[in-house]
């Protein structure tokens, strides 16, 4: 289940939520019952496999690539 973290603006508390997907926007009570809560965004390392080596460069390495994400799909 993922993580969200969130901030009170009430109270300062930065605090964390574990709840599914699809309750990810869903309103959150800080610690202190407080309502007035923002979802923070955060930042995700993606590695390679668990070997701890990278993962490969997107287009496998064959360079060139283009279109908006550099895997030459879109054009």
């Amino acid at each position: 289940m993922p993580r969200y973290d969130f901030r009170c603006r009430s109270c300062g508390a930065t605090f964390e939520l574990r709840r599914p997907m699809a309750q990810a926007n869903d309103p959150a009570l800080c610690p202190q019952g407080h309502e007035d809560t923002v979802k923070l965004l955060s930042t995700v390392a993606v590695t390679g496999a668990a070997t701890g080596r990278p993962a490969p460069a997107a287009g496998g390495g064959s360079g060139g690539g283009g279109g908006c994400c550099g895997g030459g799909c879109c054009g």
